[in-house]
């Protein structure tokens, strides 16, 4: 199959067409360094030719205000118009668990109207509903920093490693649409408070998590089972030393 990944420099993109490939099959990778741009449509139309399957896997530049769901639905329109004149029989678009249950967040906001412009556009889709990578704890942390101690929510939390997105979203590329949602999860679900004293403790970080239900995440107020799933959830079998050990921060993961 032809297959275009968009964002397949990114993160999760760049594994994803490394899976693809491996699978045999033709990926064109879509991002503005390779002469494509999901905002102006540049090389659009022209990527989408004979393309069998859209991996969408594009992320707003912002996460607050109103030019997040901008973005998103810019976005949208002009890719979701470049597959209906192609032909395109599979969009999958990559979000987040939780979406429809933080209305206070923009960028959720933003991604809700990401997913009501795929429903609606009369192409076979798949929604992958994520939840937060474990790349993204490090920032998590930094947006709780007050005077040197950390304040984060006490809410739940089952983060998946990048790797393990990659193979889910590659796995449903190679399938067919759901025309729904399926939701993917780390192996292990935790207090996100305790989840970030437990990062700082093995990476020799003196701060201490202040661990409070009010604190808000990126700016909204979470409930306790806001960021994870509600139901089934197909589950990555990397666990949190699992990833240090690939991570950057290898030198202080545990020995097997």
């Amino acid at each position: 199959m032809k297959i275009v990944v968009i964002g397949g420099t990114g993160l999760i993109g760049s594994k994803v067409v490394e899976r693809l490939r491996k699978a045999g099959h033709e990926v064109v990778v879509a991002a503005p360094s390779t002469g494509v741009n999901i905002l102006t449509g540049e090389g659009l139309d022209e990527a989408m030719a004979g393309t069998q399957v859209v991996v969408d896997l594009a992320n707003s530049p912002v996460f607050v205000g109103e030019a997040v769901r901008e973005f998103f639905e810019a976005a949208g329109q002009k890719v979701l118009g470049a597959e209906k004149k192609a032909g395109v029989g599979h969009h999958i678009a990559l979000s987040v668990v939780g979406t429809d249950r933080l209305a206070s967040s923009d960028y959720f906001r933003g991604k809700l109207a990401q997913e009501r412009l795929i429903r609606e556009s009369g192409i076979p889709y798949t929604i992958i509903h994520s939840t937060q990578f474990y790349e993204f704890l490090p920032g998590i942390i930094q947006s709780g920093d007050k005077d040197g101690s950390v304040h984060l929510p006490t809410a739940l939390v089952q983060p998946i490693a990048a790797e393990n997105v990659a193979d889910a979203v590659a796995s449903h590329a190679q399938q067919a649409p759901l025309n729904g949602t399926a939701d993917i999860a780390g192996p292990e679900r935790t207090s996100l408070a305790e989840l970030a004293q437990r990062f700082l403790r093995i990476t020799q970080d003196p701060r201490e998590v202040v661990g409070d239900p009010s604190a808000l995440y990126f700016g909204a107020q979470l409930q306790d089972d806001t960021l994870v799933p509600l139901g089934a959830a197909w589950q990555g079998e990397i666990g949190f030393e699992g990833w240090l050990r690939q991570s950057e921060f290898a030198r202080y993961a545990p020995r097997e």
